[in-house]
């Protein structure tokens, strides 16, 4: 047989001998702009795993699959990550293997699921399940290290004070070489013939090689695994990377698999090298948030990222967005984040959460136009990542199947996780005048245009309350309705 591989498949673990045929998207970048730097990154990373096969490897276009998987009886596929790649590979008769690259398999997940009620689909229940399966950070049944399953109380401190970064070595980088060179002319040329990109062009900021992913993966377990708990939800202006691992990428490439760097993590915390606080954190991420969006992509349905709107959402992205450009947003916090998509393709994820998609949520900006934004503008964005994140836990879109509440936060949230706030234009303590934080009015606002949608929501009750305290709430609402600048 000759296997399929699709850009999300480049790992060892995708292939078990035989001809691999690699598919090459790019012309797929025409239709939908994606990130500049994500595509140079899966234009590179395709042609590396290439040269590394040799022989065994050939390059076939999008374009020519379904005719391929029509002529040929002899081809399979690992599971693809996408309804549409599942689509196409069932219409058209190839032979589909179960999916890899995660943890626990769909059929897990929906023994699990089943007979819930959708209030009950809570990560924190999944991620409980699948340590006590798989042993992970455990000493027996119901007896989890430390005698606690998590560990968040503890990573939630702030930003050190003083402190511009955490004073961590330099994050682990690729050197770039002349395969990055030809993907950069190539990419020139398709501009130069009209495709467009997000973003801006720039150094290689990810592995596209399992060598390079082993290599990012050894790093961040020696360097940042021991400082990343405590300041896990913290940001700093001067620190894009902090502690974070930015191993979603090589692990959405399919070159990492997450079993691997859990027995990484792990090693280190039994080595007395990682707290164990900073270690369940990481690997409820990798073992608990990550399978969980990838499973719920499948059990909720093909239309879920397009058939929810709870929160009666609709208004476009800022044109700002999508030209991922800082320069015009005078909120501090805002401006840095749009600039650092706009340079790498990437942002940490409290950056995403709370900083962008606490706006939109505030805002009430489309959220089907948001998770398309997320998903071509981050160079970890993939189709099954995105929609539980965007549509779900960052806007409540979904009325409460993914996050029992909406994830909006005022500028006091912001202060006091960054450092962004002391030399911003807005104030967040105010919440009216020409120096009123956004994000501070825009939180009171954005309560009074939800309230009939979320009062039933009893984790709202206690900022409903306040809000229905405000004098000025009216006053607020409308300089909201009126605001030209943030």
């Amino acid at each position: 047989m000759a296997r399929v591989i699709f850009g999300d498949q480049l790992g060892p673990h995708f292939d078990d001998g035989g001809d691999l045929l690699l598919v090459d998207a790019t012309a797929s970048w025409r239709d939908r702009p994606i990130h500049r730097q994500k595509a140079h990154l899966l234009l590179t990373a395709l042609r590396r795993r290439a040269a590394e096969l040799g022989e065994r490897a050939a390059i076939v276009t999008a374009a020519d699959l379904p005719r391929l998987l029509t002529d040929r009886d002899d081809i399979e596929v690992v599971a693809p990550t996408s309804w549409a790649e599942r689509d196409l590979v069932g219409e058209h008769g190839a032979t589909v293997l179960p999916s890899r690259g995660f943890v626990t398999d769909e059929a897990t997940f929906a023994a699990w699921a089943d007979g819930r009620d959708a209030s009950r689909l809570v990560m924190e229940h999944f991620y409980r399940d699948v340590r006590t399966r798989e042993r992970i950070l455990m000493n027996g049944p119901d007896d989890p290290e430390g005698g606690r399953w998590n560990y968040d109380h503890d990573n939630r401190e702030p930003p050190p004070r003083g402190q511009a970064t955490l004073g961590l070595p330099a994050s682990w980088a690729p050197t770039e070489d002349d395969v990055d060179e030809a993907v950069r002319r190539d990419l020139d040329a398709m501009e130069a013939e009209g495709v467009q990109f997000l973003g801006r062009d720039g150094p290689r900021w990810f592995a596209a090689t399992r060598d390079e992913a082993l290599a990012a993966l050894d790093d961040f377990v020696r360097h940042r695994l021991p400082a990343f708990g405590p300041h896990e939800d913290a940001m700093l202006a001067a620190d894009p990377v902090m502690a974070h691992s930015r191993l979603s990428v090589p692990l959405n490439l399919g070159l990492l698999d997450p079993r691997e760097v859990v027995a990484a993590a792990l090693a280190a915390f039994d080595a007395g090298d990682a707290p164990l606080a900073g270690v369940e954190g990481f690997v409820r991420q990798v073992v608990g948030w990550r399978d969980w969006v990838w499973h719920l992509y499948w059990y909720l349905g093909r239309d879920y990222a397009t058939s929810h709107d709870h929160l009666g959402a609709g208004e476009p992205l800022p044109s700002a967005w999508w030209a991922l450009d800082g320069d015009g947003v005078e909120s501090a916090c805002l401006s840095h984040v749009l600039r650092r998509v706009g340079d790498t393709g990437w942002a940490h994820h409290i950056e995403r959460l709370m900083v962008l998609g606490n706006f939109s949520l505030q805002r009430g900006h489309d959220p089907v136009e948001l998770n398309r934004w997320f998903t071509d503008a981050f160079v970890d964005g993939t189709p099954w990542v995105m929609p539980a994140n965007v549509i779900g836990m960052s806007q409540h879109a979904d009325g409460g199947l993914v996050a029992t509440k909406p994830y909006a936060a005022g500028g006091a949230y912001v202060n006091r996780m960054s450092d962004h706030c002391g030399g911003c234009t807005f104030d967040p303590r105010k919440r009216l005048g020409d120096d009123a934080c956004p994000y501070t009015a825009g939180y009171w606002a954005f309560l009074h245009r939800v309230e009939p949608f979320i009062r039933g929501n009893h984790r709202m009750a206690q900022p409903l309350a306040g809000m229905r305290r405000l004098a000025d709430i009216d006053a607020v609402v409308e300089a909201e309705v009126q605001r030209e600048r943030w």
